[in-house]
């Protein structure tokens, strides 16, 4: 039995130690011995490379601004772990955290037993969400992020009103495959049979695997510049205001205060899922609510300004796609400032494709390193990049920042990128740098 909040996070983060364990039988088990919680729930299913947490965001608070309860279960965490499982973006309390571990600590010794062996902590925390929102509080809808994947990821034994795939883009090669097919093929793997999916995938290879499983499987399409389509875009200085038509209706002037493309795109594919199920009446939402909940949106950790004096901004950049979004937008909003660039990321990640791009948009990069399973150290990451007359390394993040902070000046920004587990380390120190 689990008495603290301290003990419970202790359990699930022990189970860290057994990997990643694609698959769904371990899953299933656990449903059945929850009695399907996974069957109540009115849910909507996201995944794709890119854009998925956003995604999320802007689904939430259209749905909320409707008045509708909305679960959500989401992944990393940026400031407490509770975080993943959240209700109208709060997120659940320590004690309901307590009681779900209680109630999958036995089911875990359970299956440790059996020929499928140990739940990973992601199967843990899974399980937790689906019992929670399944058996314990009643929403109105649940939005599910997958966690890796989509095909094998522990979310998939879910059945939703409708399935979302955002950006297809190289990421978790190592789990998911080399190609564009290959890594459609795992996201195309949340595609159910009956069921509408919805996507901003834009490669040819990656279009025409999700066109032809959602074929295989009489589930119909709906696609970014097939049948969706941003008519117009416009940066603005708090964001980005843009026009959509959808087969179902045209939106004019839309707002949105995440900033760059990706954003508008992520935006674009959120609203254009929630007005085809307002055409199919499973929801109602008014098209103020939509357009306030398009402006309230805010997602921690994509470029996010955290202070103002020194302007210190975050960016979830952690492979290829996400740097090239990141790029754009620093062009779009930052193109009168000198940028310096704080850097760490994970070894299984392209590196030199995303730190090559970065070193062209930068006045000075660092790179730097964070306690983390597989991070990668600053100095092999300094010697991944292409001479540049500012470059240095420094293992501790923390004297990193510090160093930087002091020599930046008045038209200077700081951008900390690459890894979300490193942002969700940096971002509390920055505040607290700042309050001080």
């Amino acid at each position: 039995m689990i008495y603290t909040y301290e003990e419970a996070l202790h359990w699930i983060h022990s189970r860290l130690r057994l990997g990643i364990k694609p698959g769904l039988k371990r899953m299933e088990w656990m449903m059945e011995k929850l009695g399907h919680p996974e069957r109540n729930i009115k849910a909507l299913h996201v995944a794709g490379t890119n854009g998925k947490g956003s995604t999320v965001c802007y689904l939430r608070n259209i749905l909320e601004e409707s008045g509708y309860t909305v679960g959500t279960f989401t992944s990393p965490y940026f400031e407490m772990f509770n975080e993943r499982i959240s209700i109208n973006g709060t997120p659940i309390g320590n004690d309901e955290l307590i009681h779900l571990v209680n109630q999958i600590i036995p089911l875990s010794d359970e299956l440790e037993k059996t020929e499928l062996g140990a739940p990973s902590e992601f199967e843990v925390i899974t399980a937790m969400a689906f019992s929670f929102f399944g058996n314990h509080q009643s929403m109105d809808f649940v939005i599910f992020e997958t966690g890796l994947g989509g095909r094998l990821d522990s979310t998939n034994i879910v059945n939703p009103m409708l399935s979302i795939i955002t950006n297809i883009g190289y990421d978790h090669m190592d789990l998911l495959g080399n190609t564009i097919a290959k890594i459609a093929y795992e996201k195309a793997g949340i595609i159910k049979s009956n069921v509408p999916v919805i996507s901003s995938a834009e490669q040819p290879d990656a279009l025409n695997v999700i066109t032809t499983r959602a074929k295989e499987l009489n589930s119909s399409t709906m696609l970014m510049d097939v049948d969706y389509f941003i008519t117009s875009q416009t940066s603005q200085e708090e964001g980005e205001c843009f026009s959509l038509k959808t087969p179902q209706d045209t939106l004019n002037n839309l707002e949105i205060t995440m900033m760059g493309t990706h954003q508008v795109k992520n935006a674009a594919l959120a609203t254009a899922a929630i007005l085809f199920l307002r055409s199919q009446q499973s929801l109602f939402v008014h098209d103020e609510a939509i357009r306030t909940g398009l402006k309230k949106a805010k997602w921690i950790g994509r470029f996010e300004q955290v202070s103002d004096n020194p302007k210190i901004i975050l960016d979830g950049a952690h492979n290829p796609e996400g740097v090239s979004s990141l790029i754009q937008t620093i062009k779009s909003h930052l193109s009168e400032k000198r940028i310096h660039i704080i850097f760490s990321a994970l070894k299984d990640k392209k590196l030199e494709e995303m730190i090559e791009p970065l070193s062209t948009v930068a006045d000075s990069i660092t790179f730097t390193s964070f306690e983390f399973p597989r991070v990668t150290p600053a100095i092999d990451l300094f010697n991944l990049c292409p001479k540049h007359p500012q470059k240095h390394y420094e293992e501790n993040w923390r004297v990193a920042i510090d160093q930087k902070v002091l020599e930046l000046k008045q038209e200077d920004v700081l951008l900390i990128t690459g890894s979300l587990y490193f942002l969700s380390e940096v971002r509390p120190y920055i505040f607290n740098m700042t309050e001080l």
